[in-house]
């Protein structure tokens, strides 16, 4: 019998599971399900980012071993992008490192910044990463409520000076996944100022920056005066460009923490394909008009579930970014057990919110990663479950 490691009791995907294997079932048994449930983008990447992969591809000379920091001139595209679109310099020589999707540099994280023991800040209901790479790393959690009274914002007043004292690194996420709230400018603000005092590292996971709604337009957390002095932000061209399966992503900011995290990568892979390299140097660079329209598809998808769910008597609230919608759930049931008979009923699957954290009970998450005839159907499917 093979047993596995203390380190792994920690993690779980249980709930994500069962979910999908009930989800397969029901798909082979003949039952057409709309999933709602995997936050995998269904858009592909724009013709010019295709093209460059394309090219790449067919040049027998790119299957070596790349760069574990990145390309140059994709170090370069990043800075370039990033002053165009949060206003925040960068060196790309120390304070930018690209990653194989900003997951795996999450998970690694914590690896290089914290011992057995030490505190790590993290928000509840949260992605499931943020818990998983500091339990590797031996870390204890603390979690951060994120509470709709509070805008879904860490009250970091009531974290008690002890835990503070022990922190060594909080972890933030904003537009966020699974919530689909922002911050503010002031929050960021705070978090750094408390950074600073007690001296820790702020890891802001901005994965969402571009898929904002209404006008919405967030503040990269660099841009807040100091926050290069206590932390990084990781992004990714997996939801901005549609190049989730690519596995191309990057962190930026502090060059200390950056550093780290290289040494720790030198160790432990290599550089991304480089094809794959090119072409997030083509999304970086070429026609910023895709992004507007990966956009405005998601504003179009999200008005359909947001309209038709309060039409049906399900009123959720109109988030102004990000990919998801969160939903109480509307009996009076577990999240879990609500998403099991939603799925067996209608055919529709989506994600407990208990999987993202007890904070999440309640509610259930919603990926808009359906067409909009798709959506239609499930809210017609739903209206007629509910009555």
């Amino acid at each position: 019998m093979v047993e596995q490691a203390e380190r792994m009791r920690g993690l779980t995907s249980a709930i994500f599971s069962q979910v999908d294997e009930l989800r397969q079932k029901e798909t082979a048994a003949g039952r057409d399900v709309i999933t709602l449930s995997i936050g995998s983008p269904d858009l592909a990447p724009a013709p010019h980012i295709i093209a460059a992969l394309q090219d790449a591809v067919l040049n027998p000379r790119n299957y070596g071993y790349t760069l574990t920091r990145g390309l140059p001139e994709l170090l370069q595209a990043i800075a370039a992008w990033y002053q165009t679109k949060f206003n925040v310099s960068l060196d790309p020589s120390t304070e930018i490192h690209s990653l194989i999707g900003s997951q795996e540099g999450l998970a690694h994280i914590s690896l290089c910044l914290v011992n057995p023991g030490d505190i790590v800040l993290v928000p509840d209901p949260g992605y499931p990463i943020y818990s998983a790479g500091p339990l590797m790393a031996g870390a204890q959690l603390h979690y951060m409520p994120l509470k709709p009274e509070n805008q879904y914002l860490p009250d970091l007043t009531s974290i008690d000076e002890s835990i503070l004292r022990r922190t060594k690194l909080m972890i933030i996420n904003y537009p966020n996944n699974p919530l689909a709230a922002t911050a503010t400018r002031d929050f960021f603000s705070q978090a750094v100022e408390l950074a600073k005092r007690y001296g820790f590292v702020i890891c802001h996971d901005f994965a969402y920056s571009e898929l904002v709604f209404d006008g919405y337009k967030p503040d990269s957390f660099l841009s807040v005066p100091g926050a290069k002095e206590v932390g990084v932000e990781f992004h990714s061209l997996s939801k901005t460009y549609n190049m989730a399966g690519c596995r191309i992503g990057f962190v930026v900011g502090n060059s200390q923490v950056i550093g780290l995290l290289g040494r720790l990568k030198s160790n432990f892979d290599y550089g991304v394909f480089y094809p794959i390299q090119k072409a997030a140097i083509a999304a970086l660079t070429g026609p910023q008009d895709c992004i507007i329209a990966t956009a405005a598809c998601y504003q179009r998808r999200r008005d359909i579930i947001v309209d038709g769910f309060t039409a049906i008597g399900w009123p959720v609230e109109r988030p102004k970014a990000s990919m998801y919608v969160w939903a109480p759930v509307p009996t009076r049931q577990s999240s879990f057990d609500f998403t099991i008979d939603l799925l067996k009923n209608t055919g529709v699957a989506v994600i407990p919110g208990v999987a993202f954290g007890q904070y999440g009970e309640g509610y259930v998450r919603l990926a808009l990663v359906q067409p909009e005839d798709r959506l239609v159907e499930a809210v017609e499917r739903i209206k007629k479950w509910l009555g």
